[in-house]
């Protein structure tokens, strides 16, 4: 079945969206750090700790992940500063 939306492969980096996690303290190198970019089509990447295995037995119902999917997480302080990033729209 084809999908609604899917990645767009030939997208590109625009801008990170709100600080690193080193500006906000959660992280003491740029190696091993989430991130938050919007990409040139408009859509988000995110760069978070893996924790799909982790989370899988405790899904809320109505949520589920796909096998070409996984669900990260990023800290709650890094996508607060990312707001002013964020255009309404």
């Amino acid at each position: 079945m084809e999908r609604l939306w899917d990645v767009k492969p030939d997208a590109q980096f625009k801008q990170r969206l709100g600080k690193t996690a080193a500006e906000l303290e959660k992280s003491r190198t740029n190696d091993d750090c989430p991130e938050i970019w919007e990409l040139d089509n408009g859509d988000v990447a995110i760069v978070g700790r893996d924790v799909t295995e982790r989370f899988s037995d405790r899904l809320p119902a109505g949520l589920s992940i796909g096998a070409d999917e996984r669900l990260v997480v990023i800290p709650g302080e890094m996508l607060r500063a990312a707001k002013p990033d964020i255009a309404d729209v």
